[in-house]
């Protein structure tokens, strides 16, 4: 695998070998010094046309402590802000000899397209409402981390489905892990063509929260992207909260053994209380803990090797 475009490109093998490397990346994480060599002589860039704080430091730091050479380029600041296209952009800074690039674009198949022009490896960090792969690879493996093998598990995934590319990732690799999965959001915000997605997939949706609390071993709350909005798409955020936030009548009826996450930023008060967001199950600064790690194992496969 040169690339990690999508989390469908992710066999399950290939995906727990990576999980596997995140666990021990996460013991160096602990370390008092946590460098390793094995990117030693290596240049990786992080191209960032959308602001992200999470991913975007993440991805630094894992490629620092694997001793690679990191490079932050962002649309603001760049030849970008005066009219260059993503194809001069990528080709100028693949022109200079590194030997990743790491791709965060408002442009859905961006990344892909970036593989066309260079011969360097190519990370998606999130483009458009297409994908985020190595998010969901964070999030099963913080709830691996808890809940030991995914296979089985019952996984909701609730809130603005139409707008996020941390859902499309999730679904495919949780279904890829054999969680149960199930999709939750108000009709104004479900992806259309649910259904017929949903018997080519194998997961369920609905529209019911409080139905499927009960069952579940995990709920994942995913932010109500209002900068992507245009028109109403529910009333008002009070209404939004009363249907499909994660409140405190909510989290009693979630099972003493459940998880909560949240691929963040929240809104709280919006799609997760306060109480939710705070709770002894919250698995929310885990996640970002893990993403440290999990970005280390997916640099660590596609530019040093096959050994750890």
């Amino acid at each position: 695998m040169k690339h990690l475009l999508s989390a469908a490109n992710l066999s399950r093998d290939d995906a727990l070998q990576i999980l596997d490397t995140a666990a021990q990346m996460h013991d160096v994480q602990r370390r008092e010094v946590k460098k390793l060599p094995v990117l030693r002589g290596r240049t990786i860039v992080n191209l960032f046309f959308e602001d992200s704080t999470r991913t975007r430091s993440s991805f630094e730091i894992a490629g620092k402590w694997l001793s690679a050479d990191v490079i932050n380029v962002s649309a603001k600041g760049s030849s970008v802000s005066k009219g260059e296209s993503l194809r001069d952009t990528a080709m100028t800074v693949a022109a200079m000899g590194v030997d990743g690039l790491v791709i965060r674009h408002h442009a859905s198949g961006a990344p892909l397209q970036v593989t066309q022009w260079v011969d360097a490896m190519v990370v998606n960090a999130g483009d458009g409402t297409h994908e985020h792969p190595t998010q969901a690879l964070l999030d099963a493996y913080t709830m691996q981390q808890r809940l030991g093998d995914l296979a089985g598990k019952r996984v909701a995934i609730v809130g603005d489905l139409t707008h996020s590319r941390v859902v499309r990732s999730n679904l495919i690799l949780l279904r890829t892990l054999g969680a149960d999965v199930t999709l939750v959001a108000p009709p104004t915000l479900m992806p259309s063509g649910i259904a017929n997605w949903s018997a080519a997939e194998g997961f369920s949706y609905g529209y019911d929260f409080d139905e499927v609390l009960p069952d579940l071993d995990a709920v994942m709350m995913l932010r109500v992207q209002k900068e992507r909005m245009s028109g109403g798409y529910f009333p008002t955020p009070r209404e939004y909260t009363v249907g499909y936030g994660l409140t405190r009548d909510r989290l009693r009826a979630l099972p003493d053994h459940a998880v909560i996450c949240h691929p963040g930023p929240m809104n709280r008060g919006l799609e997760i209380t306060a109480d939710a967001a705070d709770e002894a199950r919250s698995l929310i600064l885990d996640q970002v803990s893990a993403g440290v790690a999990v970005r280390m194992s997916v640099l660590y496969h596609l530019l040093g090797g096959a050994e750890a």
